[in-house]
Formats: C-alpha cells, sequence, structure tokens
C-alpha cells in the first residue's frame, strides 16, 4: 500500500479535528459572551447610566418612563419617544425632544 492516500487521509482527519476544536472554541466565547452580557445586563439593569441610582419607571401618557429621582435624568426605551411625539397635544416636553432630536412640528 502506498504512503500517499494513508497521508492524505491522516491529513484529511487531523484538519476536522482542528475544525472541531475551532468550533467548540467559538461556541465556548458566545456562551462566555452571553454569560458577561447577562451578567452586566442583571448589574445595570434599571440604574441610572448618570449617576448608578435605582430607575423608577413613571407613566407619561401611556409610556413608561424611566426616571432617576437621584440626578433627575429620564430615559426612554426604543420605540417610546416615537409614542410620546405621536399624541397631536403638545406640550414642553414634546416641544424641547423635538428641538433637541431635529425632528419638525407637524
Amino acid at each position: 500500500m502506498s504512503d500517499g492516500p494513508r497521508k492524505l487521509e491522516d491529513e484529511y482527519f487531523h484538519l476536522e479535528e482542528l475544525e472541531k476544536l475551532r468550533r467548540r472554541r467559538h461556541e465556548e466565547s458566545r456562551q462566555l459572551a452571553q454569560a458577561e452580557r447577562e451578567r452586566a445586563k442583571a448589574e445595570h439593569w434599571m440604574h441610572c447610566p448618570k449617576c448608578g441610582m435605582e430607575l423608577s419607571e413613571v407613566d407619561y401618557r401611556d409610556v413608561k418612563v424611566d426616571a432617576c429621582f437621584s440626578c433627575g435624568g429620564m430615559y426612554l426605551d426604543k420605540g417610546e419617544i416615537e409614542k410620546v411625539l405621536a399624541y397631536k397635544e403638545r406640550g414642553w416636553f414634546e416641544k424641547w425632544v423635538r428641538v433637541m432630536t431635529g425632528l419638525q412640528s407637524s
């Protein structure tokens, strides 16, 4: 039997093992990243990004606004600013948000 086919076979299995190892490392890395995201979320969830104190949900026109009673910061989640701006009667808050975001009054 020639050495050539055996060498090709060994190389094939070696490359397969390397690919399995690469996939395993990639999955471990993904799991560690997910665990880190979960840890960071647990640590920072509902804490003010400015001062670190606890945020409280406050109702403002059917929108839950995250408010910090320590520093006075107010935070909106994704999509909430559009809900606030959708109201026909605009108060000072909506006018201020439009000025700050560059959105024009309709």
